[in-house]
């Protein structure tokens, strides 16, 4: 097939520090070229990929996020391009799939973001016009009723995030700065334990910073036992998740899919995470981790967290979340939406004729 992957502009693929859409589309991107299809990546000019890159910018324009012409040069640069390709794949933001539902190319679009009101307003005006994947059962329940193809949970290279038995004495925190993230809760339960916490954290934008400031620094203050620090490349993030005896996952929100947890559990470290979004369908509770409706139950999940064998962990994700389990779901995907669009236009010529 003849497949375009329309990226989010604002990182590189794959993301240098923090980026977990830029990863999806990076393991998708490359998947598919292994297996022989044509894929043309839209992505910033810094990208490093196998397809064939287009790109509007030659550096991501990371310092413009949210702003709108970056993202709209970006996504219209791709669609004016649709009768080259088969299908395209979008990943973008709110403008893309707008563009897409006008075009006779099939589109699909993987929903990254939680299912707001005013998110399943927009996307159920164009839901018979495009067709939409879901990133966990969880989001896709809340949409409701679009177009949807089914569910593909976001795929971990297994190849790169690789499997460690021996565990250091330290919890381990990796998240933007913000209250969704729970960076505060974090923080308690490390306090409370008094183990060691190593925390990443992204804080470049101003409510990160805001957030900091007035919810974190104060209880971080005379906490000897955490170390913050900024973003981090790949391959120090998967060291650290190798050492760690367990990854906190306090999340305040509905998150449709944390990668998080399944890069942690890919390295064999168990995640103790809160029960929200698609908690439950990503992490097997007494097994891979511990799923929390509390911070004590957070609390005590950290002294159980070393009775978990990390095999397990690795061997979760390999059954379940693996990049090759997501490339081929995808192409399935690709196939049924070609099959349902082709079958649409021999119908729109049999009445032309």
């Amino acid at each position: 097939m003849k497949v375009a992957q329309i990226a989010p502009i604002w990182y590189a693929i794959p993301p240098k520090g923090y980026g977990g859409i830029e990863y999806v589309v990076h393991c998708i991107t490359e998947g598919l070229v292994e297996k022989g299809h044509d894929v043309t990546l839209f992505a910033a000019g810094d990208s490093v990929t196998k397809a064939k890159l287009v790109s509007v910018y030659d550096v991501a324009p990371s310092e413009r996020i949210g702003q709108t012409y970056p993202d709209l040069l970006h996504v219209m640069n791709a669609y004016q391009r649709a009768d080259e390709f088969d299908l395209i794949h979008d990943h973008s933001g709110l403008i893309g799939p707008v563009i897409g539902s006008f075009l006779k190319t099939p589109v699909l679009h993987t929903l990254h973001g939680p299912a707001t009101r005013e998110a399943k307003d927009f996307y159920g005006r164009m839901k018979d016009r495009i067709f939409f994947n879901a990133i966990s059962d969880y989001q896709r329940k809340n949409f409701g009723n679009l177009n949807f193809v089914g569910t593909i949970y976001n795929g971990v290279d297994t190849n790169v995030y690789t499997y460690r038995e021996d565990k250091e004495d330290y919890i381990f925190f990796i998240g933007r700065m913000n209250p969704e993230k729970g960076s505060h809760v974090a923080v308690e339960v490390a306090k409370r334990t008094g183990k060691k916490m190593i925390m990443v954290s992204k804080m470049t934008e101003p409510h990160e910073k805001a957030y900091f400031k007035e919810k974190v620094e104060p209880i971080l203050k005379g906490a000897k036992n955490i170390e913050l620090i900024g973003e981090i490349d790949t391959k120090t993030k998967i060291e650290m998740y190798q050492k760690a005896s367990c990854v906190l996952f306090p999340i305040q929100w509905p998150e449709p899919f944390g990668l998080v947890m399944t890069e942690a559990m890919a390295c064999g470290t168990p995640v103790l995470a809160m029960r929200n979004g698609s908690v439950p369908e990503v992490i097997a509770h007494g097994k891979t981790g511990f799923i929390c409706d509390s911070v004590d139950d957070m609390v005590e999940a950290v002294a159980k967290a070393d009775q978990l064998n990390p095999m397990d962990c690795r061997k979760h994700v390999e059954a379940n979340f693996s990049v090759d389990i997501q490339v081929e779901n995808y192409v399935k995907a690709y196939e049924q939406i070609l099959e349902k669009t082709s079958g649409r236009l021999r119908m729109e010529l049999l009445k032309i004729a």
